[in-house]
């Protein structure tokens, strides 16, 4: 290991230069800077602060806004909006909510309107079905129906249920077709009912 000039005193007994004591070293001393240690060596100082912050990557809009960073040997601010706990729901099938950009804290939730989850309910569901995680129990309304009889006429019917929901059959009955003898002594035909 090489020796070096660390104290020099003149025949008077003057100290001119006097390293002994010193304290320096290359981690105390700022990053580039160069001195001498208490042997007399030259050190280049290796300092930089809390952290050598040349290789870092973080941009100021992904930073928190108003929090301090360092890059390259300076001190910069965020620029990232903080959103904290943000909420939002969807009300159509195909909805789908915008997650704004910058900082989310977590406690932020997206959902089901309150109007449409009140219609998710199993009486709303084909039973079998499931939606959502409910189990639908609608089987369909209860219906009742009806029979109806009808003459044929030669002016047109309309038939309805009436008080049912529909009718489940029709039933036209045979043209009637009537013969009397007439004062001429030949046949007097009738096809039919007259229209009540």
């Amino acid at each position: 290991m090489p020796t070096y000039n660390n104290k020099v005193v003149l025949a008077t007994g003057e100290v001119l230069i006097d390293l002994t004591s010193d304290t320096v070293a290359d981690d105390k001393l700022l990053y580039g800077y160069t001195a001498h240690d208490a042997s007399g060596a030259s050190i280049t100082g290796s300092c930089t602060y809390d952290v050598d912050s040349s290789s870092a990557t973080a941009l100021q809009s992904e930073v928190l806004n108003g929090k301090t960073f360092a890059k390259n040997g300076s001190v910069l601010t965020g620029s990232m909006t903080n959103n904290g706990g943000v909420t939002g729901t969807i009300s159509t099938k195909s909805g789908q909510y915008t997650i704004p950009a910058g900082y989310h804290d977590g406690s932020g939730k997206v959902s089901i309107s309150s109007t449409e989850q009140a219609k998710i309910i199993d009486t709303n569901i084909k039973s079998g079905v499931v939606i959502l995680g409910v189990t639908g129990s609608y089987s369909g309304e209860a219906v009742t129906a009806t029979t109806a009889v009808v003459d044929p006429t030669f002016t047109q019917q309309t038939i309805l249920p009436g008080a049912y929901d529909y009718l489940s059959q029709v039933t036209v009955n045979a043209i009637t077709v009537d013969k009397t003898i007439n004062a001429a002594g030949g046949y007097t035909v009738t096809i039919g009912t007259a229209s009540p």
